[in-house]
């Protein structure tokens, strides 16, 4: 159970993330984050001392979400080719009901680095996720399904196929839900990767 106060940082957070998505980082001002809470600025630095830092919380924030959701695939008894299917429906499913924790990690995290050069270099602050999609990969080499091969080679080729659907889908551009693509997806995700 969180604390009040971890509660409290999770609402600035996930209200922060809703006005990023729609106003875009740079457009949204830690007052807009507190009216939208309808708690004064003076309160908000109490939980968070500048945007910059808020905006590191957040992709910690997301990392942590989506690891724990990968790392409960990562431990279930299943063949890599299911595993990758159960990636991508966690990653399109995230999309659909939470597009805002999609869309801050493909507009303004990667597109925004100036703001994550200190205290987030490489992938310190996505690390949680990260570590869970690099075990998916040696465990699929292990177990001879997948290619040894550089690791941003396989991540590069994973994320930026499932990252450029959902840019895709965001754009209004697919013609169908996220979830339709799914098996296309994941035969083409695990035979890129496989031996």
């Amino acid at each position: 159970m969180l604390s009040k106060k971890e509660q409290k940082k999770e609402q600035i957070m996930q209200s922060a993330l809703e006005l990023f998505s729609v106003k875009g980082f740079y457009n949204t001002t830690i007052p807009d984050i507190a009216n939208a809470l309808k708690m004064s600025v003076g309160n908000m630095y109490n939980y968070f001392k500048s945007k910059d830092i808020l905006a590191k919380e957040i992709i910690k924030y997301i990392s942590i979400y989506l690891g724990h959701k990968l790392k409960e695939i990562n431990e279930q008894d299943i063949s890599t080719e299911e595993k990758t299917r159960k990636i991508i429906e966690v990653y399109f499913e995230t999309a659909m009901q939470k597009p805002e924790m999609i869309d801050y990690f493909l507009r303004i995290y990667l597109s925004t680095r100036e703001v994550f050069k200190e205290g987030c270099e490489g992938m310190i602050c996505v690390n949680e996720f990260v570590t869970e999609i690099m075990i998916y990969f040696e465990e699929g080499v292990k177990c001879g399904d997948l290619r040894d091969q550089d690791f941003f080679s396989a991540f590069g080729l994973f994320m930026g196929y499932l990252g450029g659907m959902v840019f895709l889908k965001g754009e209004n551009i697919l013609p169908k839900e996220l979830d339709d693509y799914v098996d296309d997806i994941s035969y083409n995700v695990y035979k890129a990767l496989s031996v």
